[in-house]
């Protein structure tokens, strides 16, 4: 059983990093995009964003297909959904089919983040919780991070349209994966949950994963704004643009390292609630640091130490907080309202950018959106200790 759970990780994390890779693609690649379509940066971040909307209708179907049809079922559909709407943005030359394409992408993206975030907890939730999330949470900034190192050499080197198919091979490769890796988690003494049990959350519960969504939202926010928009601002202060997309892919690169070893240091040295407090004051100075230093290479540094830290013990509030027949559904409510806001975010960043003519707009409207981060999680812990104190 120990074995079988780190190989359904892996499998996991190894899927879950080209869905990293494909929602990048388009970020890593913006001004060659902005230039090739003769779109503004308001519509680029459209096109960034749109991947995360379809979750805001398809996030708490999603737990309920997994309830009905099995995990790993669905997981393999929602990885080849993100194929099959990967070759549709890359065969396209059109913004409307690309757009149309990247809902396709999205939603199966919706599908499976929602299942291997309930798969991850059902094989964890006795021990080492903390770190599997850790783990399964830098699949993603392992795929953006391949993204930002590769993905415009790619298109300078063949086409945008050939890197975006490169992104799409990937994801049916995940799903290949996950076919051969990965297993839904049934144990002997499990008890079964009656299907008019499995919407029984409580008012209780849906507080406190709504607060622990707008922390995760916020947080995530920051990181994709940066990432998505990093390249554009560093093109602006003349740097190449692959140069540009290698320099902001170090702050990532670390994060991966960041959010293991953090999930570590919170599982058996430093409570989550000093940890995330601090990390997250830290990471608001780093992302600030990209744009107020001489160097934008030692903000990089510091964001991806700090800023991506707290990645692990944010992603496993939820968990904690929820009865296990509620998971599905609780973290379907939970990443609802991050795709909300990831896909309304970016968007906006860049409209910020276009309205104020300043590349460096974007960087410190993440900046901020880290600082709501920091209130939201203040919200959740007080009204986690009011609840707890009714109940």
């Amino acid at each position: 059983m120990d074995r079988q759970r780190w190989l359904v990780l892996g499998a996991v994390f190894i899927a879950r990093t080209s869905m990293g890779y494909q929602f990048q693609s388009i970020g890593s690649v913006g001004p060659l995009l902005v230039a090739q379509l003769a779109i503004d940066f308001a519509v680029l971040g459209s096109l960034i964003g749109i991947y995360k909307l379809p979750g805001v209708i398809l996030a708490i179907p999603s737990g309920i297909l997994g309830n009905r049809f099995g995990e790993k079922s669905m997981l393999i559909a929602g990885m080849g959904m993100m194929a099959v709407g990967g070759f549709v943005t890359a065969f396209s030359d059109e913004f409307t089919i690309m757009f149309a394409g990247r809902i396709i992408s999205g939603a199966g993206a919706v599908l499976f983040n929602v299942l291997s975030a309930k798969m991850i907890a059902d094989w964890f939730a006795d021990k080492e919780l903390t770190l599997a999330f850790a783990i399964h949470v830098n699949s993603w900034p392992f795929g953006i991070a391949l993204g930002l190192a590769t993905q415009a050499t790619f298109a300078q080197a063949i086409s945008v349209n050939g890197m975006l198919s490169i992104a799409a091979t990937f994801c049916a490769l995940g799903a290949v994966l996950l076919a051969m890796g990965s297993q839904d988690h049934h144990q002997k003494n499990d008890v079964a949950v009656a299907p008019t049990d499995r919407s029984c959350i409580s008012f209780h519960e849906i507080i406190l994963v709504s607060l622990a969504a707008m922390v995760w939202l916020l947080f995530n926010a920051n990181l994709i704004i940066v990432v998505s928009f990093a390249p554009a601002y560093l093109t602006a202060m003349c740097h190449h643009v692959a140069a540009a997309g290698q320099l902001a892919s170090i702050g990532t690169w670390l994060g991966i390292l960041s959010v293991p070893i953090s999930g570590l240091i919170v599982q058996r040295w430093i409570s989550a609630k000093i940890f995330i407090p601090f990390t997250f004051l830290a990471g608001v100075a780093a992302t600030c640091a990209i744009i107020w230093l001489e160097d934008p290479l030692i903000g990089f540094i510091a964001f991806g130490i700090f800023a991506w830290a707290p990645a692990g013990p944010i992603f496993a509030l939820p968990v904690q907080v929820l009865n296990k027949a509620n998971r599905a559904i609780g973290m379907g409510i939970f990443l609802s309202y991050y795709y909300l806001g990831i896909g309304v975010f970016p968007s906006v960043a860049g409209y910020l950018r276009d309205q104020s003519g300043d590349p460096a707009a974007p960087i410190i409207f993440a900046a901020w959106l880290l600082v709501g981060a920091l209130v939201m999680l203040v919200l959740f812990w007080v009204f986690e200790k009011v609840l707890q104190s009714k109940s």
